[in-house]
């Protein structure tokens, strides 16, 4: 019977089989080729770049210097320049054969522009078309006359996942490339609107707000505990120390930009800016149901309740809740529930003698539900148990249970 490191050992390796099969960069596909460097640049600068590589399914339409040279004369802002590009990036998987295979000759579809809720109406989708002679059209739904643009050639094609090509020319959208207005970036405004100035008023009186401005250029998610939230809390605040203080809110801060969407397909765990390696873990659960997030310590769980940015690389949500990490309230941390007893299930009885005997049967559960908690965090067995495995490579399902 294969050991248990035999099997965590195979288990790693296809687990990394699949992360590599579903993983891309564009930035380092796009980098092979310097005729695409000007358009490369803009993914990068305008954040697309992690939004493409993000997304599982996805075609990009990359166009070459050339071509970026008359969008560039435009002088748009960035966030135009964003919109833009957008709509050279369609949310569906496109190679070489299915562009010459259209059903009906033509077809439609969405683009990162309308999945992003700045187009109006349809204007974020790309019609499609095969035309005489082979080739393959591109138009923008809301400017029909455009002809120019059609298919080159593949750069990279990974079905399913990501197919990049190459196009003619900019898609040209007059919606897409209407002036834009900045979003406000400064945090420090944007941490006093909604619900958010007691929490921001401690940022400020601790120090820690320089922490959170430090890492704005990198991206942040700030957690935001609401104005109710905080004068609840406010007790227990006052009876922790300078740096206790500190590390509370700290554990607020994803030193990460998250969007909702993100946050919504990321359950797991979650370092944050208190994180100092293993000694100071101060992580937490980020997990959903639906559209609802939840964040779970071990001692208390609090809910997303509204958003006051999502603009990367900043990202600030309100939660009903202050944050406690465990390692400032060990003694508050909640066991989990042990599972509840069927209703056939007899409780021991006594006899006459005092000594206790079984009836039909114990009540079934509560000894497991001790081994196997719900929270991931828990999931590392420091005693006997079971470990169960199971990953699925190139078709084929994998399942291990091994006794350890």
């Amino acid at each position: 019977m294969p050991t248990a490191t035999a099997i965590s050992i195979t288990f790693l390796f296809l687990l990394s089989i699949t992360a590599t099969v579903h993983s891309h960069n564009i930035t380092r596909i796009l980098a092979k080729d310097p005729q695409f460097s000007t358009f490369n640049h803009y993914l990068t600068i305008t954040h697309l770049a992690n939004e493409i590589n993000r997304r599982q399914t996805i075609t990009v339409c990359a166009v070459d210097n050339a071509a970026m040279s008359s969008l560039i004369a435009k002088g748009l802002s960035l966030q135009t320049m964003k919109n833009v590009l957008s709509l050279h990036v369609f949310a569906d998987y496109f190679g070489s054969k299915k562009l010459h295979q259209v059903t009906k000759g033509s077809t439609s579809t969405a683009t990162m522009y309308q999945a992003t809720g700045e187009a109006p109406g349809t204007t974020g989708y790309v019609h499609i078309t095969d035309v005489k002679g082979g080739k393959v059209r591109f138009t923008p739904e809301d400017n029909p006359s455009q002809t120019d643009s059609v298919y080159v050639k593949s750069i990279l094609e990974m079905p399913y996942n990501i197919s990049v090509i190459q196009i003619s020319s900019v898609l040209q959208s007059p919606e897409a490339e209407a002036p834009t207005a900045a979003p406000d970036l400064n945090l420090t405004n944007l941490l006093q609107r909604d619900g958010c100035k007691a929490f921001y008023d401690l940022l400020t009186t601790s120090g820690a707000i320089g922490t959170f401005l430090s890492s704005v250029e990198s991206g942040v998610t700030v957690l935001c505990p609401d104005d109710d939230a905080v004068a609840a809390f406010a007790p227990k605040y006052k009876n922790l120390t300078a740096s206790e203080k500190t590390s509370l809110l700290l554990y607020h801060g994803i030193p990460l930009y998250n969007s909702m969407g993100m946050l919504r397909s990321s359950n797991g765990l979650m370092n944050t800016l208190a994180t100092e390696g293993a000694k100071k873990k101060y992580d937490f659960t980020v997990q959903n149901d639906g559209n609802d997030v939840t964040l779970k310590t071990k001692v208390v769980t609090a809910t997303i309740t509204g958003t006051v940015v999502d603009e990367e690389p900043i990202a600030i949500y309100t939660i009903d809740k202050v944050l406690k990490p465990t390692e400032l309230f060990k003694g508050e941390v909640v066991a989990d529930e042990p599972a509840a007893a069927p209703k056939g299930a007899k409780k021991k009885k006594t006899t006459k003698k005092g000594d206790t005997s079984d009836g039909d049967a114990d009540a079934p559960g509560s000894e497991s539900s001790e081994d196997y908690g719900d929270d991931p965090a828990d999931q590392t067995a420091s005693g006997g148990g079971r470990l169960v495995a199971s990953v699925v490579v190139m078709g084929f399902w994998f399942s291990w249970s091994v006794l350890v």
